[in-house]
């Protein structure tokens, strides 16, 4: 049955059924190599480091998809519109590289805060999606945090936003979970 077929009431909680893991784990993943690597690399090497983990996420996700069973490149599940209004709103995040990147350039310790802030866009299309507070949650806390330490630990940005973006995706997971097991009737991850 094509999208056409299906009302939009029906493809969005299709979509909304979705475990919705597969990009909070690459978010999570990501951001704990930028931070990690904040450690030891320079901060001259670590705007490449941010720029190729973070541009990685959309495609680390489509990879884990299979193994949370989301599984987004599946061609033989019908196409929805929701997961295609998604996807652009993951290409609006990157799209948003073009301020972040050439900011970054001139002001290399900025660069977590504005790959951080700017990406996270996403989340208030998804939450819209799905009907739930987590992705709106999310983009708040994100932007305060990130705001926050930018400002309170400037030695510190490679190690302590990166730390921040993986705190809350842990905390995106978790809900994630708890909302799909809840709507699947099984009993809920305890925190």
């Amino acid at each position: 049955m094509s999208s056409s077929e299906r009302s939009l009431e029906i493809q969005r909680a299709e979509f909304a059924a979705a475990r919705g893991l597969a990009m909070p784990l690459a978010g999570t993943i990501a951001w704990a190599a930028v931070g990690v690597a904040g450690l030891f690399l320079p901060e001259s090497t670590m705007l490449l480091v941010l720029v190729i983990a973070t541009g990685m996420i959309a495609y680390l996700g489509m990879g884990l998809s299979k193994l949370t069973g989301e599984d987004f490149l599946d061609r033989s599940k019908p196409k929805n519109v929701f997961q295609n209004l998604f996807f652009v709103g993951m290409a609006q995040a990157l799209l948003a590289y073009a301020i972040a990147i050439p900011f970054g350039i001139v002001e290399p310790s900025a660069m977590p805060l504005g790959v951080a802030v700017l990406s996270v866009s996403m989340w208030m299309v998804y939450s819209w999606i799905i009907g739930h507070w987590i992705g709106y949650a999310h983009a708040v806390a994100r932007v305060v945090a990130v705001l926050g330490l930018h400002y309170a630990l400037p030695d510190h940005r490679y190690v302590a936003i990166p730390a921040a973006v993986v705190v809350l995706y842990l905390a995106v997971i978790v809900v994630q979970e708890r909302r799909w097991r809840m709507n699947r009737g099984a009993r809920p991850v305890a925190a």
